[in-house]
């Protein structure tokens, strides 16, 4: 305890660290009241490190419940909206661009298919596609390929 007591603005900002890390790496900003409490952990070890704070528990207790009530006051409603606003990705496979000849007529009904790698996948496409043409993969989503007459 008592070395606690000698290093406590030092310990304040470790334990301010590792919560930003907890939060930041392992959470992914899911559960925002980590980083509040990391970054008051932070600023009130900073404060006792300047003199602007004596150094005992039970100032560190009740600076950190007001700096972490005052974070989350102002910052929580932008978060929130940082957390919400993330568009979702258009993500590519690996055969997405891969071309191949189609042997039957394809439309936007799906009721062509083409295995690949095993798996028996509906082909759709915005316009229809002869059989015989060479297309090639577009996009894909659950069971479907996309695509595209190559030219």
């Amino acid at each position: 305890m008592e070395l606690l007591q000698t290093h406590m603005p030092q310990g304040l900002i470790v334990l301010g660290i590792l919560a930003l890390i907890v939060e930041v790496a392992l959470l992914g900003f899911s559960s925002i009241v980590l980083f509040f409490a990391g970054i008051s952990l932070c600023i009130s070890g900073g404060l006792m490190l300047l003199g602007l704070l004596p150094e005992t528990l039970a100032a560190a207790l009740w600076s950190n419940a007001l700096l972490t009530g005052l974070l989350a006051l102002v910052l929580w409603k932008p978060f929130r909206k940082l957390q919400k606003s993330q568009v979702p990705q258009k993500l590519d496979s690996d055969f997405a661009r891969d071309s191949f000849v189609i042997s039957v007529d394809v439309d936007l009904n799906g009721q062509a298919t083409h295995k690949y790698s095993g798996i028996v996948w509906k082909l759709k496409s915005e316009q229809p596609i002869k059989a015989g043409t060479r297309v090639r993969v577009e996009r894909t989503d659950v069971g479907v390929m996309w695509v595209t007459p190559v030219e």
